[in-house]
């Protein structure tokens, strides 16, 4: 009996073609993706996204790589014809925007897809979780700890936001044997939350991006060290990524100290910490912040430190830091 034949029936494989991309869509994006498939292109395309005026001019864009004008204008005009960019003649210069419709496709493939894409391979990731050892009895043992040490909440909530805590950063844990203090750290963060009434004390910042390993890390360190203290930042990712990213760490170790910067690392965002902040800043994370009332919004368009050169990296700082002495001026005056 051949398999074809063995597998027949009820159980048998049953492919669901009508829930596959169609024909005309598939081509589409492909054709996109074929255009997208040029290092300079893409970052071309990065470049004009976090500008923050919202438009490069051509005469920025040269400036990526050492290559001639009619190269940058061939590579404009391959993403121009992709519907991915509008273009506008100005005097001597063209400027060029990312097409309305087309900012969310923008936006999922340079905060979602690119930092996924050069993360750790998947072979890496399953070998972290094989090698994460069965730690629940230390869980439950912080868990009962901090219930014992908290005061006005709930004994079972509390241990259960230790568990969440644990489940949370082992999802992405990189080093396993500090996986316990880094859960402690985590759920007392987020008990303080449950209790902070955002109506007194200092204002607090939530700075929010997908990996929590660059750009968020890095807000966040600036503000608490340019506020002395009259303004608390923090930081999370809705999909957390490993590790801070080394570009990043390195500054961090500027600005906060080396121990400092040796013990951040990537958290995960929860409904709590948005809905403790006075201000939440999101970074290229999309629409994934619940929205709470009370709660004021804003988004930077700021570049990805993780795809960015060290020079970028250098630049992306100091965009953020020219934000943040505007935040702090708005929060404490």
């Amino acid at each position: 009996m051949t398999t074809a034949e063995a597998v027949t029936g009820p159980e048998a494989c049953a492919p669901s073609a009508t829930q596959a991309i169609g024909q005309e869509a598939a081509t589409t994006v492909a054709g996109a993706l074929k255009a997208l498939a040029e290092p300079l292109r893409l970052r071309m395309l990065s470049a004009i996204a976090t500008d923050p005026r919202g438009e490069s001019c051509v005469c920025d864009l040269a400036e990526l790589a050492d290559v001639s004008q009619p190269t940058v204008s061939h590579h404009l005009k391959v993403l121009k014809e992709t519907g991915l960019l509008l273009s506008e003649r100005r005097g001597t210069w063209v400027w060029y925007r990312i097409a309305p419709a087309r900012r969310r496709a923008v936006s999922a493939l340079l905060d979602a897809f690119a930092p996924a894409a050069i993360a750790d391979a998947p072979e890496h990731a399953e070998a972290r979780a094989q090698a994460l050892p069965d730690m629940d009895d230390r869980v439950t043992r912080l868990g009962e700890e901090l219930a014992d040490e908290t005061a006005g909440l709930d004994r079972d909530l509390v241990i259960a936001i230790v568990r969440e805590s644990y489940a949370g950063l082992a999802r992405s844990a990189k080093l396993t044997q500090h996986l316990i203090p880094l859960t402690e750290r985590f759920a007392r963060q987020r008990l303080a939350d449950l209790t902070r009434d955002r109506e007194a004390g200092r204002p607090q910042v939530l700075f929010v991006c997908v990996a929590n390993a660059g750009r968020s890390q890095l807000a966040a360190a600036i503000v608490n060290r340019l506020a002395d203290g009259k303004v608390i930042a923090r930081s999370a990712g809705s999909t957390p990524s490993v590790d801070v990213h080394p570009h990043v760490r390195s500054l961090l170790a500027e600005i906060e100290g080396e121990r400092e910067a040796s013990s951040a690392f990537p958290k995960p965002l929860t409904d709590d910490a948005v809905r403790a902040a006075d201000v939440v800043i999101t970074m290229g994370c999309g629409d994934v912040c619940p929205i709470i009332p009370g709660v004021r919004y804003e988004d930077w368009a700021v570049g990805d430190p993780a795809l960015a050169s060290p020079e970028g990296v250098e630049a992306i700082r100091d965009d953020i830091e020219h934000r943040v002495r505007t935040l702090i001026a708005a929060l404490t005056n």
